[in-house]
């Protein structure tokens, strides 16, 4: 049955009281004389320079892990800085972005505005010209040239609004593409 470490523990208490006092019980119960020389598992002193080698050792130790760990300190707050300035600059390159959507939006509503307002004016204009008209032939033909000119009008329109949205996204995804370069630069350094 194997021993734990409580019970060797106890065996090696023992046995160093039984080395100390010269007190050594035998297996019949009688008291042995004391061995000459400790038994090999008891603890020797150690010679002046193996206690000087041994302090000299854990004093290296102690140093180098110290060492260490103020190293691994150090780096740890260098990441957390790091990554800090990324997290700002990632929010900073976020608000860009919002901001310059935020601008292209304003701008095609603007746009938008404008061109239902001229959209209306036009209608009305249309409308009087109609009201204005001497015959049935001259009616369809302001009818066919307000059309006309309507359809040239949207068209023109929905032109000037795939511009204000193209610039609106590109201005938009700079400064989200920046960062993006920015860390994948950075990662393929790291290799």
């Amino acid at each position: 049955m194997p021993l734990g470490y409580g019970a060797l523990h106890k065996i090696l208490d023992c046995c160093t009281a039984t080395w100390q006092t010269g007190v050594v019980p035998s297996a019949e119960g009688r008291v042995a004389a004391r061995p000459s020389a400790p038994p090999p598992f008891l603890p020797r002193r150690l010679p002046m320079a193996a206690a000087e080698n041994l302090k000299t050792t854990v004093e290296q130790f102690t140093t180098a892990s110290n060492q260490a760990f103020k190293d691994g300190v150090e780096k740890s707050l260098a990441a957390l800085a790091e990554a800090n300035t990324h997290s700002k600059k990632n929010l900073e390159a976020v608000v860009a972005s919002v901001t310059a959507a935020t601008k292209g939006a304003e701008a095609l509503g603007a746009e938008t505005f404008a061109y239902s307002k001229k959209l209306a004016e036009d209608q009305v204009a249309a409308a009087k010209s109609l009201a204005a008209a001497k015959s049935v032939q001259e009616a369809v033909e302001l009818q066919t040239a307000w059309a006309k000119s309507a359809l040239e009008a949207y068209i023109a329109q929905v032109s000037k609004a795939s511009e204000i949205v193209s610039a609106s996204i590109k201005d938009s995804v700079k400064p989200l593409n920046e960062r993006v370069s920015a860390a994948v630069e950075k990662f393929q350094a790291a290799r």
